[in-house]
């Protein structure tokens, strides 16, 4: 049961009838992995923390530097240095001191990872690279996890849901491993409020996967142009010869 403190924290959200108590106490049940503690990350740990998410657990092996923190809005100034997990968790319990927070400061073999992902509720996939995303993907679909997807470069950025539910596609099923290579940050640049618009974007689909509220982007890829502030949808379908979900 809510107390009355927590009614009140929570009641711009608990007025929306799509999530109202019940919907509150789902959240508050929760537990939810972050893989990725930098643009995408920010904003999804910070809006799954303050909508009253009771658990979370944050993966990330890199430390703070200074060309982080035009767009990776968790740390500051005074992070430079630390482990982003660690910088993560101390803002984060300033915004909500009653979480449960967990870190991994470390890079995340199979085993360690299927570890992770069998505890959770829902993980946000907020990495950088295709070979994270494709065991994430991998260990989601396993254990049945849904595993919410964003990514962004330059002016773009992309998101998607994926339930994991035998039925629906996975990752695999959009991206094939030998079609794509790396783009990072680093190389091409990114625009800051990009990844604020797709990290916020990722954190509501947690939050709806979650309680069940609306339509969440399951087999369709959502395309964000920061350049013209256009968004367009791409569908796609559950592939019959997946290397993951065909299995079953």
């Amino acid at each position: 049961m809510l107390t009355d403190d927590e009614l009140l924290k929570y009641s711009r959200q608990i007025m929306l009838p799509q999530i109202d108590v019940e919907g509150q106490q789902k959240l508050m049940d929760a537990h939810v992995a972050i893989l990725g503690l930098g643009g995408l990350g920010s904003p999804v740990a910070m809006y799954l923390a303050t909508s009253g998410i009771g658990e979370l657990t944050l993966i990330d092996d890199d430390r703070v530097e200074i060309s982080n923190l035009q767009r990776q809005i968790i740390h500051n100034y005074d992070s430079q240095g630390q482990e982003k997990v660690s910088s993560a968790k101390s803002n984060l319990l300033k915004l909500n001191p009653e979480i449960k927070i967990n870190m991994i400061n470390q890079r995340l073999d199979e085993g360690a990872l299927k570890n992770v992902i069998k505890t959770v509720h829902a993980v946000a996939d907020c990495s950088d690279n295709f070979e994270t995303r494709f065991l994430l993907n991998q260990q989601c679909f396993h254990h049945m996890v849904p595993l919410i997807s964003g990514a962004a470069i330059r002016w773009e950025g992309q998101l998607t849901t994926f339930m994991m539910d035998n039925k629906s596609p996975c990752y695999r099923c959009l991206y094939d491993e030998s079609s794509f290579t790396d783009q990072t940050c680093a190389q091409n640049g990114v625009a800051g409020p990009v990844v604020g618009v797709i990290g916020s974007m990722q954190a509501l689909e947690v939050i709806k996967v979650i309680t069940g509220a609306g339509q969440s982007a399951v087999g369709e890829l959502i395309l964000f142009d920061g350049l013209d502030n256009s968004f367009s949808k791409i569908k796609y379908r559950k592939k019959k010869d997946c290397p993951v979900c065909s299995r079953v």
